[in-house]
């Protein structure tokens, strides 16, 4: 198993483009031990970064609602992680930029640090052919609950959220399952721990009303290329024993793309021809850059 750590490459920190393993940290940054950070995490297809503005955006949305502004501009940030990707030379990979408070004071305080901002890139090929995504995944139902929104920033990417998510997927790993299914405070159904969740039936899909989890770039594009093949969507509350009348299931995000989902705890799925329709739509979408420019 490879250590990040010791990978090599370039890596924007700051303003200059590193050696990878100079890219370091002190032990009492305040992102460390207070979780004030917060991160992207972005594809790159064919040399192109999918939605990369978009990211962006986020990104210093996430910062400011946790109370720290990056002293670089969405403009600046886009051209630095374009300028990482082609400094490592990456085509096909994964992009992540992250901001976090330093260790100028170290206390919950923290209202002198330096805001940092790097940026790393490495390869990351497609996971699966459509063929194989189409076997679907298996879900355990984490004990864990995405949070009211009254005690967290839960619009944010903020690294900090993601605790519950490590050790539900790390449960579930343990259990033989692939990811994890998480409800919300409320018992709704709300997401997986690094994706948004779709299901299906009749020919309509629905998905969760994104007002305690992250609304993901890759769920608003999966909206988007349902609305063009005539697929009506319906953003609403969805209680898990509705899980049993849905027919397909899939996940969507920047790691996961669209990705079929077979079992969820005791609710089963069948992949099928809206899941098939729309991994082969994103395909196209995320590549259609490049293939118009190849034209």
């Amino acid at each position: 198993m490879s250590n990040f750590a010791d990978l090599d490459g370039l890596i924007w920190y700051n303003g200059e483009l590193v050696p990878w393993q100079d890219a370091n940290v002190h032990v009492l940054t305040h992102g460390l031990h207070y979780a004030s950070c917060v991160f992207e995490g972005e594809r790159v297809y064919g040399g192109e970064i999918f939605k990369l503005t978009e990211h962006s955006q986020r990104l210093v949305r996430s910062a400011e609602l946790l109370d720290f502004e990056i002293p670089y501009s969405v403009e600046e940030i886009d051209a630095a992680c374009r300028q990482t990707v082609e400094a490592n030379s990456i085509v096909d990979g994964y992009v992540r930029p992250v901001a976090w408070r330093g260790s100028e004071m170290m206390g919950v305080s923290a209202q002198s640090n330096r805001i940092n901002l790097a940026i790393a890139v490495w390869e990351w090929p497609s996971y699966f052919a459509p063929e194989e995504r189409l076997r679907g995944i298996r879900l355990q139902i984490s004990k864990w609950r995405r949070p009211d929104p009254a005690t967290a920033p839960t619009d944010s990417k903020a690294a900090g959220l993601y605790m519950i998510c490590t050790l539900s997927k790390h449960r579930a790993e343990s259990e033989g399952y692939q990811d994890a299914l998480m409800l919300d405070w409320r018992g709704r159904v709300a997401e997986a721990t690094g994706a948004n969740i779709f299901f299906s039936k009749d020919g309509v899909l629905h998905t969760p009303t994104p007002d305690c989890f992250l609304d993901g770039i890759t769920r608003r594009t999966a909206i988007e290329l349902a609305g063009r093949r005539g697929i009506k969507v319906v953003e609403r509350p969805i209680m898990p024993e509705e899980m049993a009348d849905f027919e397909e299931c899939f996940l969507t995000g920047t790691a996961a793309e669209v990705t079929p989902v077979r079992e969820i705890g005791p609710y089963s799925f069948q992949p099928g021809t809206i899941c098939e329709q729309l991994i082969a739509d994103y395909d196209a979408e995320v590549r259609r850059k490049n293939s118009a420019a190849a034209a």
